[in-house]
């Protein structure tokens, strides 16, 4: 280092061919150039001096027309009066004298904070920030606690003559006198400059070679000091105004010189480099707890992420902004180095991020909190912060990454939740056979409204975040909800085959009809947004009531079955005990079906009606039994009595297979009809109840009648083959008859009756 040709003694330093020669006699032609350099030295030095008093005389009320130096030599003293003077020796700044110390301080560009009305009278001397002549609308940079702060005039020391060793700069930069430190830099860059320069294509000697390596090595200790000031100043409880002055100074300083050599920006972006520095520092500092301390761990953290940014700007505008020129938007700038500092934070935090409320507390922070009047939106921070400054912004990209690692963690979970409803049902009604509740006259579990609230809990949660994302949750745990319908179907039925309780066995069935059909209509309310996931959803649904009530019926028909085969026999004609089975079965499903969903049991009534009358009709058809001996009379009465039971039962259950009434009484009067040849009267009104009624029907009716052979049962067939021809096949709207089977007849209906069948009685 040059220190080495230097030295640090205040005694005589070696200069080079641009500085001062106080070594002795030389010759004439050596004084002759060593003068020149100097008069060129000051004049450079002065011209400097006098455009920073031209500024001030501009602004000044002492304006040149009242008050401008007389002279060149007035200009001197002027330049002389801010700061060392040319001829004097080089003092160690390690012991100034008074006299210098006084110097130096009265120009030194220096900043005084005050009330507007404190500033009134000095208002005249105090109006012009260094790079820039403020109007009246610019004198105001920040209002802080009502107090207006004002930029005033600051200069810096003037350049010595003779630059300070390399060791002394440094422990100036180290010791923050950084004003001092800078104008020695300039100092050994003018002399560095110079001797380039009379040197021109020569080879450049090792001591100056040398001197710029110095030179070097010290912007760059200055460049750190300033990146550390500057890191250091928002962090600490409270900053050095003075040295941030001193650092703006400096900054502006080099802008000008980089604008003269053709560079621009790169002292300024040390500074918002060591901005960002500083910001992302804070936030690392933030604690952060681990998923296992805390189960909200993120929630929290990001909830003291806000707080910091906080009381951050606050600082800032109440304190940092006033120690530099209002072209640094110091404000701003600091807003802008938060939104990217937080942006990359929030990018280390999402690697540690595994659980949907994690995801959910990153995209609230991002979407509502950031821009609110927690954070950004913060009255504190108003009127500074606009409002085109608030949103936080991040890369699509990053957004969409969350968003989608939200909507996929949340499907996984919905998953997850609703197989954990069937083991929940299956502990706490399956396992015991504990017996549904009854809510409003409906037995009903707790399945639907536990499956709704593992939908609406997100779909509402998201929708408080974006209407995109609200529409996509949405529409991932409707299609997640359209396979649970057969997951729960195979679970239950793998379990009801255990279940020997037929009356239990039906109370669960009807249970969970209620409750999945709860369950279809609430997810109606979603069809506006997601049509095609409602259908989906909406026919899995019902697929699954339609298997459970049809479960229930057969169970009831395998039930019932047995004992309608039983009717129109001999036993059954002898005995009401069969009968009165059958009735009690019905009457049973009756009490269950009271507990069944309204809109469901009218339909499943309807087919348990159906199915009974079939079934009960159809045992006439088998040719089982024969009345003989007036026998049909007392059939008929039994017929007649038995289907106005049945037709109570239905009425009572609500069945709305109206249509199914008048066909027992249409039988049971044929059935009791004494004369054969009275039975063909009651065939129309049959016929047109029941279009699909067929000659195979009506022999078998007469067959059980008694009526088997002879000619009036042939002119009874005739004559519904007659009515059949002119009945509306067209107008036929329900099916009874057909598809019933019919027993064969027994006699050969185109012979005489009397040519091939003896008459044998009973």
């Amino acid at each position: 280092m040059a220190d080495n040709v230097r030295g640090e003694a205040d005694g005589p330093s070696d200069i080079s061919a641009c500085g001062e020669d106080i070594s002795g006699p030389t010759e004439m032609t050596e004084n002759n150039t060593t003068q020149t350099n100097d008069k060129k030295k000051k004049n450079n030095i002065m011209k400097s001096v006098r455009r920073r008093l031209q500024l001030v005389g501009e602004m000044s009320p002492l304006s040149p027309k009242n008050k401008t130096p007389n002279s060149k030599t007035d200009r001197t003293n002027v330049g002389n009066d801010l700061g060392n003077s040319s001829d004097s020796p080089v003092q160690s700044p390690a012991s100034p004298s008074e006299e210098q110390f006084a110097k130096q301080e009265s120009g030194r560009w220096k900043l005084r904070f005050g009330s507007k009305k404190e500033n009134t009278s000095k208002q005249e001397q105090l109006e012009v920030c260094t790079e820039v002549v403020m109007s009246s609308e610019e004198k105001k940079s920040e209002v802080t606690g009502g107090t207006t702060e004002v930029w005033k005039l600051h200069f810096l020391p003037e350049i010595p003559p003779v630059p300070l060793s390399v060791m002394q700069i440094n422990n100036l930069i180290k010791n923050n006198a950084l004003e001092d430190a800078y104008v020695n830099i300039l100092s050994l860059r003018n002399e560095v400059q110079c001797e380039q320069e009379e040197l021109g294509e020569k080879a450049f000697p090792a001591e100056l070679l040398n001197k710029e390596k110095d030179l070097t090595l010290l912007y760059n200790n200055l460049r750190d000091k300033l990146t550390e000031i500057v890191q250091q100043s928002c962090a600490q409880p409270s900053c050095d105004k003075e040295l941030l002055v001193q650092v703006a100074g400096i900054i502006q300083e080099e802008e000008k010189r980089e604008r003269d050599e053709g560079k621009m920006g790169e002292w300024r972006d040390v500074w918002r480099a060591a901005i960002q520095r500083g910001v992302k520092e804070t936030l690392k500092e933030i604690p952060l707890d681990s998923r296992e301390q805390n189960a909200s761990w993120l929630a929290v953290h990001l909830g003291q992420v806000g707080k910091v940014i906080v009381v951050q700007l606050e600082k800032v505008k109440a304190e940092l902004t006033s120690s530099y020129p209002p072209s640094f938007n110091v404000f701003e700038t600091y807003v802008s180095t938060f939104h990217n500092a937080v942006g990359e934070h929030l990018k280390g935090l999402m690697e540690k991020v595994t659980e949907v409320k994690d995801y959910y507390a990153l995209l609230d922070f991002i979407l509502n909190r950031y821009h609110s009047e927690k954070i950004m939106g913060s009255n504190s921070l108003q009127p500074e912060l606009k409002e085109e400054l608030k949103t936080l912004k991040l890369d699509n990209d990053f957004l969409d990454q969350i968003k989608n690692a939200y909507c996929d963690h949340l499907q996984a979970d919905v998953r997850s939740s609703l197989d954990n409803i069937i083991k929940l049902e299956h502990d706490e009604m399956w396992k015991d056979k504990n017996k549904p509740q009854i809510n409003e006259e409906l037995y009903l579990s707790h399945i639907h409204m536990d499956i709704l609230m593992y939908i609406t809990g997100p779909i509402q949660a998201s929708s408080m975040l974006d209407v995109k994302l609200e529409h996509r949750v949405m529409c991932c745990c409707l299609h997640e909800l359209k396979e649970f319908p057969k997951r729960f179907e195979t679970a239950f039925v793998q379990w009801n085959k255990t279940l020997l309780d037929p009356a239990l066995w039906a109370e669960y069935h009807i249970t969970y009809i209620n409750s999945f059909r709860n369950l279809k209509e609430q997810i109606e309310s979603y069809r506006q947004k997601c049509p095609s996931q409602v259908e989906q959803l909406a026919k899995e649904i019902n697929g699954l009531v339609n298997i459970l009530s049809q479960a229930l019926l057969e169970h009831f028909k395998t039930d019932t079955k047995p004992l309608l085969k039983m009717m129109m026999t001999r036993k059954w004609l002898s005995s009401e005990e069969v009968f009165q089975q059958l009735h009690k079965r019905i009457e049973t499903l009756s009490q269950q079906c009271k507990h069944m969903s309204p809109q469901h049991a009218q339909e499943f009534v309807s087919d348990v009606h159906y199915f009974v009358v079939r079934e009960y009709i159809s045992q006439l058809m088998k040719n089982n039994y024969s009345c003989k001996n007036r026998k049909h009379e007392e059939a008929a009465t039994k017929i007649r009595v038995q289907w106005r039971e049945l037709c109570e039962l239905f009425q009572e259950m609500n069945s709305v297979q109206r249509w199914l009434y008048p066909v027992g009484n249409h039988l049971q009067k044929i059935i009791g009809e004494r004369k054969e040849s009275e039975i063909k009267n009651y065939l129309q009104p049959l016929v047109e109840d029941y279009p699909d009624f067929s000659k195979k029907h009506l022999s078998a009716v007469l067959y059980f009648r008694g009526v088997t052979r002879g000619r009036q049962r042939q002119m009874i067939l005739q004559k519904l083959s007659d009515l059949k021809q002119h009945a509306n096949d067209g107008s036929m709207q329900h099916v009874l008859f057909s598809g019933m089977e019919a027993a064969a007849s027994t006699d050969l209906v185109n012979m005489p009756c009397s040519c091939l069948f003896p008459n044998t009685g009973n």
